[in-house]
């Protein structure tokens, strides 16, 4: 088989690298909409914004399934099913059976995963929130983004494995990019510090008063997600996924060779019928139905804070008043979920550290963005381009470490 078709195997194939893609285009257009919302147009509800998105994955599921309906031969009732069973035999493999009902899902394990995964996905984002109201954004930002150094750290701890010096360069090298782009622009402006914190920014400027509070709150953000994304890897993924069988934190669940096809056909999306169940799943719709329900799961509890951060000031509530901010509104919801989801997919398909540190490419995305058409040209200085030099070396060395296979 030529070498391309392996290396492209081992990222996940052309769909993988594709969304990778989308993904930072993603989030480099959910910054800017964010900014130019707070700023220009002065709507000024973080936690309001951030709810809205959060529970706008949940239409992504619904949306997968539609598009698998529209160019494939598959029916709603085989994809939902085959999810069905793909989640059982991974929450619970010794119950399974190929006529397995609604009666003996794992509700309760799910039930748990869920409340996990939302918990672990909001938490860091409202310590941010927290933060950039005590300490000064460039601090909020360098913290924030070592968190691929702890994905690294926990991968190897949670893992059982042996350090590997060339990801522990690479990460290395990430993280001190990341402080150089964060520290090396122009000092005379919080905006240097990129189009994300604009989001607060302005409504918390001037009230900052506890700077060692924020930083520690935004570590503590830093470490849950870092952790957050490998016990991902390892609890939530489908450890049989055609992108995931090359990464070495997996054990799949089953032991059944005769259930797996080698792993060139799997990285061709080889859909087999079985019963009504397809396998493997199309790429990326497992991540999406998880990625959908804690959608659900946020729409459903997480409106609580919002008449609570209203009743006592902190964030008094109100509905946009032009459609122009609805509109923008809705592509940041957009934007948003098409980068979380996507996030999750790739974490699945690459693994934390791999996916960290390429998410870690999206300040280089912002910093040239604000730089060309944000009229921060202030901020591009030789420590600032040396940073996003170093993100762009570190996700190299990376990558090319996945394509080796190692």
């Amino acid at each position: 088989m030529p070498v391309g078709h392996h290396t492209l195997v081992r990222l996940g194939g052309i769909p993988a690298v594709g969304l990778f893609v989308v993904c930072l285009f993603a989030f480099v257009a959910e910054t800017q909409l964010s900014q130019y919302v707070q700023a220009d147009l002065g709507f000024r509800q973080p936690y309001l914004i951030f709810y809205i998105v959060h529970s706008s994955f949940a239409v992504l599921f619904p949306l997968h399934l539609l598009y698998l309906c529209i160019v494939s031969q598959l029916s709603v009732r085989s994809l939902w099913n085959s999810v069905i069973f793909a989640a059982h035999n991974h929450l619970a493999p010794k119950t399974i059976s190929s006529a397995a009902t609604e009666h003996s899902f794992p509700t309760r394990k799910f039930s748990g995963l869920l409340a996990f995964l939302t918990t672990c996905m909001t938490l860091p984002g409202l310590l941010w929130f927290i933060a950039v109201t005590l300490a000064p954004v460039t601090d909020v930002t360098a913290l924030w983004n070592t968190n691929a150094f702890f994905a690294y750290v926990f991968s190897v701890l949670l893992s059982g494995g042996k350090w590997d010096p060339g990801r522990l360069v690479a990460v290395v090298i990430a993280t001190a990019g990341v402080l150089a782009v964060v520290y090396g622009g122009s000092t005379s402006s919080d905006d240097a510090s990129g189009g994300t914190h604009e989001l607060l920014n302005a409504k918390t400027a001037g009230r900052r008063g506890a700077p060692l509070v924020g930083d520690l709150l935004t570590l503590i953000a830093s470490i849950i997600y870092g952790a957050y994304q490998v016990l991902y890897k390892i609890y939530a993924a489908l450890p049989d996924d055609p992108e995931a069988q090359t990464d070495a934190l997996y054990s799949p669940v089953a032991s059944d060779a005769s259930a797996v096809d080698d792993i060139e056909d799997r990285a061709e999306n080889v859909l087999l019928i079985q019963e009504d169940i397809v396998h493997p799943l199309p790429f990326g719709l497992y991540p999406n139905f998880l990625t959908s329900a804690i959608g659900i799961c946020t729409l459903l509890v997480l409106w609580i804070p919002v008449p609570i951060l209203d009743a006592l000031d902190i964030e008094p509530f109100e509905m946009p008043s032009t459609v122009l901010t609805y509109g923008v509104i809705c592509g940041i919801a957009l934007t948003g979920a098409v980068f979380n989801a996507g996030f999750m997919v790739l974490l699945g398909a690459w693994g934390p550290i791999v996916t960290s540190v390429g998410s870690l490419l999206t300040i280089v995305l912002v910093f040239m963005s604000d730089a060309l058409f944000g009229g921060a040209v202030e901020t591009v200085t030789f420590w600032s381009i040396l940073g996003c030099g170093s993100i762009i070396a570190a996700f190299a060395i990376l990558a090319y470490d996945l394509m080796r296979g190692r």
